[in-house]
């Protein structure tokens, strides 16, 4: 691969992904495999202007080893260090860069009851300091290949072949192997906007979904809460920045109490070191009631049950098939890439950011609107080229939103 890409790539990560700030300090988060991608990125920060960038290297092998013998009480908790890093956060709003190469099975075959219970204790630990600092500090999440990680995807070739094959993929999904990559995500960020904004202006009350799958799904949307796609904007510096490089969704969160009925998955789920395979959620006033899955069933019920409300959605998200990683043909085994490929929903939080006037309101405020908090956001694709979406809006017309797997307004 030329170094010009991989600069640019980093230069995309650095200037549009997090789009750091003169002054601003860098956490970045990456796999010790990457050191060498590591080193480009830092020095892009620092172009971009950062003061300081920090950087935690992350080794599956040693979360493997704290998960199976670690103990539980002490991993479901913040120790002093995490507490100090958190009102860091709060006190200095960084940005925050987090490079995705995790081996989809590193965690396969580890205590999931176990995993479930601490992460869940852990997570809702954070959320009582990220709910703070979240909306101010910019944060993006890219790809970037590691050995494991690329023998999943290719594992008829050779180690070398396979990461330098899936480095491609991710460079080309990411609209960032050709031309100018900060020009090509203006326009496609453009294009984003364009179905966003016609969303917001429907009014929508109900989408329905259909798949010749067997999906027959009605989801509630509210008034309160509207669509988001591509960047967003920092809540007090109002500082543009891109959560995911790729993304190509258009999402909401509905109303926690409102899905009626059944959705068939399209694409495997990769979930805590396990594959979920053709699997079925059912619904009754929002909640999941029936669980089926013909491969890793018992994880999926298990990330459901052991976090708080993840029987509840959290997500509704709209991409179409002619998304570039759809035609790619290719099981990345991460959400960060697989969810680009289809219409998904994801099961658990939910954003209250997309709820109108968020940055005016109070605590007491955004928790009186009905949408899912949760210690968990698992996101499972549910589109194909058989997927019609309607819209029904508040005088009960029939709005059609998707056809066989695409946009139509």
């Amino acid at each position: 691969m030329k170094a010009e890409i991989i600069r640019n790539y980093a230069k995309l990560i650095a200037r549009v992904g997090a789009n750091v700030q003169k002054g601003q300090e860098v956490f970045l988060n990456a796999s010790i495999e990457n050191a060498e991608f590591v080193h480009i990125l830092v020095e892009e920060c620092y172009l971009a202007g950062a003061k300081r960038v920090f950087v935690d290297y992350t080794d599956e092998e040693l979360q493997r080893l704290t998960i199976t013998h670690g103990d539980e009480e002490s991993l479901s908790v913040l120790n002093e260090m995490e507490v100090g890093r958190q009102e860091h956060f709060i006190k200095n709003h960084p940005c925050r860069i987090f490079i995705e190469s995790d081996d989809p099975d590193a965690l396969k075959g580890i205590d999931q009851s176990k995993y479930g219970r601490f992460t869940s204790k852990h997570t809702k630990e954070i959320w009582k300091y990220r709910k703070i600092w979240d909306s101010e500090c910019q944060w993006t999440i890219a790809g970037y290949p590691s050995k494991r990680w690329a023998k999943k995807v290719y594992p008829e070739l050779s180690e070398e072949e396979a990461v330098e094959k899936l480095l491609a993929a991710i460079l080309h999904v990411s609209r960032a192997d050709e031309g100018d990559p900060i020009e090509n995500w203006k326009k496609h960020n453009d294009r984003l906007t364009m179905h966003k904004d016609k969303l917001n202006m429907l009014g929508l009350k109900k989408l329905h979904y259909r798949s010749k799958k067997g999906t027959d799904l009605t989801i509630g949307l509210l008034d309160s809460v509207l669509w988001e796609a591509g960047g967003e904007r920092t809540k007090t510096a109002k500082t543009f920045f891109q959560p995911n490089i790729p993304t190509e969704e258009c999402f909401t969160s509905p109303d926690k109490y409102s899905a009626e009925g059944i959705v068939y998955s399209t694409k495997p789920l990769s979930l805590r070191g396990e594959i979920v395979e053709d699997f079925s959620l059912r619904f009754r006033e929002g909640k999941i009631v029936e669980v089926h899955a013909k491969k890793g069933e018992h994880v999926l019920k298990d990330a459901i049950e052991s976090n708080e409300n993840g029987c509840y959605l959290g997500e509704c998200a709209l991409v179409g098939v002619d998304s570039p990683i759809h035609q790619t043909g290719i099981l990345f085994y991460s959400t960060l890439f697989d969810e680009n490929a289809s219409c998904h929903l994801a099961f658990g939080r939910a954003f209250p950011n997309l709820i109108k006037d968020y940055d005016k309101k109070t605590e007491e405020e955004i928790s009186a609107i009905p949408i899912n908090e949760s210690t968990t956001h698992v996101d499972f694709m549910i589109g194909d080229e058989t997927l019609d979406i309607d819209g029904i809006d508040k005088e009960g017309n029939v709005v059609p939103i998707f056809r066989n797997g695409l946009f139509v307004i």
